[in-house]
């Protein structure tokens, strides 16, 4: 399988370990505390990205069906027994699914919508890195991400966010954005581009 990556087709690899290296780190009494994501808790968002991690796998390898075909916002995410072993796997599966130039091509489903193999593998790292940020800060750990995956990321942002500050659309991705200075560090923009405030803490 050829393996390279360019500016269009990053590797999912490092974002997704920076993701399953956080899982070690947080306690069970931690899984009912909030997170920036205001419908979610950690035990909800662990459930999330349980079913998210399937879902892009299932899309990049064009296997579609139940894990491609429902909305996330069907129900509230359930948090399965198991998940300590279950979700890094699932991550290596997705990073590796995505590694696959075919990946990339033609049309795909997430989430009940159809959209191009280059779309879907750029939403699957936003996915990725933002909500690995939120697990992060939810759980008071350090977020270690690589720069290539936040910059892929920051590019697949900013459109969006340009276009709800213009009123041209939806109020962002994840919310209306926040806008960081341009020497902001890299993160904190991603954060903030996703319609998070880079300060945000647990009952703040």
């Amino acid at each position: 399988m050829d393996t390279t990556t360019d500016s269009h087709r990053p590797d999912h690899g490092p974002a997704c370990r920076s993701l399953a290296g956080l899982l070690d780190g947080i306690d069970d009494k931690q899984l009912a505390a909030p997170t920036p994501c205001p419908d979610y808790t950690v035990r909800e968002l662990l459930g999330h990205l349980v079913g998210l991690t399937v879902a892009f796998r299932d899309a990049a390898t064009k296997t579609l069906g139940p894990t491609t075909d429902t909305p996330p916002t069907d129900s509230v995410p359930q948090l399965a027994d198991g998940w300590r072993t279950v979700l890094p796997a699932q991550l290596d599966g997705l990073a590796e699914a995505w590694r696959s130039p075919d990946a990339w091509q033609g049309f795909t489903r997430a989430g009940g919508v159809d959209l191009p193999g280059e779309v879907a593998g750029i939403v699957a790292l936003n996915e990725v890195v933002v909500h690995g940020w939120d697990l992060a800060r939810a759980t008071g750990q350090v977020y270690e991400i690589d720069p290539a995956s936040l910059e892929a990321t920051l590019a697949f942002l900013e459109p969006a966010a340009a276009s709800a500050e213009a009123g041209d659309g939806p109020e962002g991705l994840f919310g209306p954005p926040v806008r960081l200075p341009a020497d902001a560090p890299l993160l904190d923009r991603v954060v903030g581009l996703s319609g998070r405030r880079p300060d945000w803490q647990p009952g703040a």
